[in-house]
């Protein structure tokens, strides 16, 4: 009970979710099959030619998830494909999602990425695989990483996958009208600082998350890199930070703010792939 009681679910409509779903999602997972051409997917019986779309896309997203967290894979990943509604509701009882990492990390796309939004599906991919890749080595989620750079960083390695909803335009007039991500606020085990908290949209705060995350990459990846990597060694995000950049989230990205709010802002979205070697 007490490790339900510090999992706090992120839905997001037609997006992806850290997602609690139900003790279910603690039990072996049922009815999906190894497809013949990549064991790394699973799909439900049926669905096979959806699979093979996913394990197309599947090499370029682990590249770009492996290049931008400067790590490989922990353990090699697997995607769990359903093809249908009623496989996606078993199995994540946020339905309206297109996507969701479970808290014992699993993948699981759903059949929005095989019909209605299938143009998402090698973003949203490796968004998700971007979560999972941080989930192998922290764990699901771990309230020490706030949930603007949890989801700006997932969303910036996508090239923009799950935060396709806003464009970079809107962020900045949210900016300019004084909404912005509470960069402020501390995460608990119990508690996580969601777009509410900052009074944004979902898509708002996704976009200003990316960008955000975007613009430290691009001021100093060197740095940006040393950040990564402490991360993933489950170092405290706010005393990795201060060690690193000399200074807090909320000092250090006064600067993306400044250069918004005077109508010049610079390059946010830092390309995924490092320039310096790992």
């Amino acid at each position: 009970m007490r490790r339900w009681l510090s999992i706090v679910a992120l839905a997001l409509v037609s997006g992806c979710a850290f997602t609690v779903s139900d003790p279910r999602a603690l039990q072996p997972i049922e009815g999906f099959v190894p497809l013949a051409q990549d064991a790394r997917v699973w799909v439900e019986p049926g669905h096979e030619d959806y699979g093979a779309r996913v394990a197309a896309a599947l090499p370029a997203a682990i590249e770009r998830v492996e290049a931008a967290h400067y790590l490989k894979f922990a353990q090699v990943p697997r995607v769990y494909v359903c093809g249908s509604d009623a496989c996606f509701r078993r199995h994540v009882l946020t339905p309206k999602l297109s996507a969701a990492v479970a808290p014992d990390n699993r993948l699981i796309l759903s059949p929005n990425l095989d019909g209605k939004e299938s143009w998402r599906l090698s973003a949203l991919l490796t968004h998700e695989l971007a979560h999972l890749h941080l989930g192998q080595r922290i764990g699901h989620y771990h309230s020490t990483l706030p949930v603007w750079f949890h989801e700006g960083w997932a969303s910036l390695v996508a090239g923009g996958g799950g935060a396709e909803f806003a464009t970079d335009a809107q962020v900045y007039e949210s900016i300019r009208a004084g909404r912005r991500v509470n960069l402020a606020l501390r995460d608990t085990p119990g508690k996580r600082h969601r777009a509410p908290a900052s009074n944004l949209g979902i898509h708002e705060f996704y976009r200003q998350a990316m960008l955000l995350v975007g613009w430290l990459k691009a001021q100093d990846e060197r740095k940006f890199r040393r950040l990564a990597l402490a991360v993933q060694d489950n170092v405290d995000f706010e005393i990795a930070f201060w060690d690193i950049y000399g200074a807090s989230p909320v000092t250090t990205l006064t600067g993306f703010y400044a250069g918004v709010l005077g109508d010049n802002p610079t390059l946010q979205a830092a390309p995924a792939a490092p320039s310096v070697k790992p």
